[in-house]
């Protein structure tokens, strides 16, 4: 038996954003849909529309017209989500940008992604982004037009100056949005998703945990994530249930006190949110009785988490997700009637109208089940492309439209899949994807390093951090932690590595090529990491 599975047949939704999003108005007008507890808002779905409608008229006002790009670069707010769907509906692209992204990396994004409004706080108590933007535009390369600041006059302003635009005509496989991604090569690359790879991920995998307009989904993940703007938001949009924000940024007490307070009755997050939520001296104080469902998922979930949250925090029906920013992001989603054992010891299986395989990479064959290869998925799933890249796609999404994700995993007979790890060295730190090269190329700019080489250490909190090994020019002299200094502000804090060291050689093959396996082994034995190598994990 080989291992190869196909989800379930079901009915595709054959609509645009905008499209889902008026039927959910329609339905159900009065109903709460949003809930900003830091900004005191509270919405139902009319007044929502309503605020859609003027956004989306404050980007005509701007002059941008459909298939522009606009980035949106800020943590979690109302802004977000309105600008999340003024932007489907006026037909114009949004590019996610990460608020934790510096000059570094947001000039590369404002350059790539040719957006021509970008829409952004002044500032919070991390971070000065219009300091950051400014940084970001000084050699004027960019094709930024607008910047349009929250916490300003200039958001009243975008309101106020609105004007009224004809509707476009958009197809469901129209690009709908952008994410960044550092995919399986050096640089970030952009990620072109469709109307129809949201709103059928969105619509599956509410689906799967059964939610309808009757729950409140409470979500303390990053909107500019897909976990946050799929899975989360446009799951709500399609299904009428309230979206909960406990917060601009994660907080575990706020996430908590958001619970109790509107009984929330789906929980997601990233395995290191559930252990600060677990671990917050307060947590028993806190009635999480509402709780039902949720997801898990972003970086490797450990078993002994999952357990924890099904059984302190009555999450009885929590799930593990699978997937890739190039995925929508969902590929496999575990049930929440899954008996224990399937919840907590794999990923689940494939959601409806998917095809997943695992392949031996070498040769590229269908390896038999309970064998470990690459998984490959096929289906309305796959992204359209990387943007303006045709190499990188190609090299993603083979001819037979097969998406290769680079990780490796097993196949269950009962169809359900288990990862083990990644064929390329990409480090997941608390759900951030995090690629060495990018990091290395930064680093390769200190003027005291010769050579640089960054992977990942297991840690017990966020499941990989990220090390650094570093050479010297002859005679330069520099500190570890000045090395780490360095990054401090210029790339965002997740990729700062926590450990460098310092070396006059890396270890070798015979040909020249770099063996990170041996650093990592040896930071493990080095720092005594090896309790936290061998958390098992889902």
């Amino acid at each position: 038996m080989l291992s190869y599975a196909k989800g379930p047949e079901a009915a595709l939704l054959e609509v645009t954003i905008d499209e889902g999003l008026r039927r959910t108005v329609a339905a159900h007008p009065r109903r709460e849909a949003l809930v900003a507890r830091h900004q005191g808002v509270r919405l139902t779905w009319a007044e929502l529309d309503d605020q859609v409608e003027r956004a989306a008229r404050g980007l005509a006002g701007l002059g941008l017209k459909p298939a522009d790009r606009v980035g949106v670069w800020s943590t979690n707010n109302v802004e977000w989500i309105l600008l999340q769907l003024a932007t489907a509906r006026a037909g114009i692209v949004l590019v996610n940008v990460n608020p934790a992204y510096r000059s570094y990396e947001l000039r590369y994004v404002l350059e790539y992604s040719g957006m021509k409004t970008i829409f952004l706080r002044e500032a919070d108590a991390r971070s000065n982004y219009r300091q950051i933007l400014a940084d970001a535009r000084k050699d004027g390369s960019a094709a930024l037009g607008h910047a349009v600041y929250f916490d300003h006059p200039s958001w009243r302003q975008f309101l106020e100056e609105g004007v009224p635009y004809a509707k476009p005509a958009l197809e469901p496989e129209d690009v709908a949005n952008i994410q960044y991604t550092s995919g399986t090569t050096g640089s970030p690359k952009g990620v072109l998703l469709t109307h129809r790879n949201l709103v059928n991920n969105a619509w599956l995998i509410a689906q799967r945990l059964r939610i309808t307009e009757q729950d409140k989904l409470c979500m303390p993940v990053p909107l500019y994530h897909c976990f946050g703007c799929v899975m989360s938001s446009m799951l709500c949009f399609l299904t009428g249930a309230a979206l909960i924000q406990p917060a601009a940024s994660f907080d575990p007490r706020a996430t908590l006190e958001a619970v109790e307070a509107d009984r929330a009755t789906a929980l997601y997050g990233v395995p290191t949110m559930f252990i600060a939520e677990l671990q917050h001296p307060d947590f028993a104080r806190f009635d999480l009785t509402s709780l039902r469902t949720g997801i898990m998922a972003g970086s490797p979930c450990p078993i002994e988490v999952m357990r924890r949250v099904a059984a302190d925090m009555h999450l009885t029906g929590m799930t593990i997700a699978y997937g890739q920013t190039e995925s929508s992001p969902v590929i496999t989603l575990s049930r929440p009637d899954d008996d224990l054992e399937h919840r907590v010891g794999t990923v689940g299986s494939a959601l409806p109208c998917t095809e997943v395989k695992i392949i031996d990479p070498a040769g590229g064959g269908t390896v038999a089940v309970g064998e470990i290869g690459e998984l490959c998925t096929r289906g309305y799933l796959v992204m359209k492309g990387y943007d303006g890249n045709p190499e990188a796609t190609a090299q993603a999404i083979d001819s037979g439209g097969w998406l290769h994700t680079g990780d490796l995993a097993v196949m269950h007979a009962d169809g359900y899949f288990g990862i083990r790890g990644r064929s390329k060295d990409m480090i997941i730190r608390g759900g951030e994807n995090i690629y060495p090269r990018e990091i290395e190329e930064f680093l390769y700019t200190h003027p005291a390093i010769s050579d640089v080489a960054v992977f990942g250490l297991p840690d017990e909190r966020f499941g990989e951090i990220v090390c650094a090994w570093a050479r010297l020019k002859p005679e330069a002299k520099v500190t570890e932690e000045e090395i780490r200094e360095y990054c401090r502000g210029n790339i965002a804090r997740y990729k700062v590595p926590a450990y460098v060291r310092i070396v006059d050689a890396f270890p070798m093959t015979v040909t020249g090529k770099l063996q990170k396996f041996r650093m990592r082994d040896a930071e493990i034995e080095l720092r005594g990491l090896a309790t936290a190598s061998r958390i098992q994990t889902a």
